[in-house]
């Protein structure tokens, strides 16, 4: 059992980002369950790739008081402006390898909220934190994907959530990286987050969302002590 973290009684439930989703089913799933984000994945070599067409479609079906994220990699303006000029988003979700003066440059350009996923594998990972923390509005602490992966996230993959237990940042950060309906509570009680975000562990074929895990992991989460 590893450490557990203290948090103050009467504290707010965890939030959960349900990402990659691209059909309509898995998007209600998602939003009955209680999710408070959802992403879209422009990304054409995830199996959760969305054409912009979809997306938009998928968007104006969330509800108010669930953010919208589209999450790109190393997308250039031409691609974000196609995106935000059909889309109606709430946050903009960087994946790639930005840089902090791309990440500013982004947020300034489209005047929405930028969260910057930031990979780690060890302690040395965590250094490149608080150069992101300074210019994106949330932090998305990820698990780094091994050099081989085609895919940056949604490799299914966990850090040692050691590394962070007890640690603190200024600005609103999730986590993610490997998280499933069976560990999410227990990656929860280690690191004191109060969102994390899921993809491949509630699905049962890559980019197949399925409803009873989408429910299973909203659940845990919101219910870890």
């Amino acid at each position: 059992m590893g450490v557990m973290v203290e948090r103050p009684q009467g504290a707010l439930p965890v939030r959960v980002k349900v990402c990659g989703l691209s059909k309509p089913e898995h998007l209600a799933a998602a939003v009955e369950a209680g999710a408070a984000y959802v992403g879209f994945v422009f990304f054409e070599k995830s199996p959760r790739n969305v054409t912009v067409d979809v997306a938009q479609a998928l968007a104006v079906e969330v509800p108010v008081g669930v953010a919208k994220v589209a999450l790109v990699v190393d997308a250039d303006d031409a691609t974000l402006d196609a995106i935000t000029a059909r889309v109606p988003l709430d946050m903009i979700q960087l994946h790639g390898k930005e840089s902090p003066e791309r990440v500013r440059e982004i947020r300034a350009r489209y005047g929405l909220p930028v969260m910057k996923a930031v990979g780690i594998a060890e302690a040395a990972d965590l250094e490149k934190l608080p150069h992101y923390e300074a210019v994106a509005d949330q932090i998305l602490v990820d698990a780094k994907p091994p050099k081989s992966a085609d895919l940056p996230g949604g490799n299914g993959l966990a850090f040692d959530w050691r590394l962070i237990t007890g640690r603190t940042w200024a600005k609103p950060w999730m986590l993610a990286g490997g998280l499933t309906p069976e560990n999410v509570a227990e990656a929860i009680r280690l690191t004191g987050a109060r969102q994390v975000d899921v993809s491949s562990g509630v699905e049962c074929t890559p980019g197949e969302k399925e409803a009873g895990l989408v429910a299973a992991f909203i659940r845990n989460a919101q219910t870890a002590r």
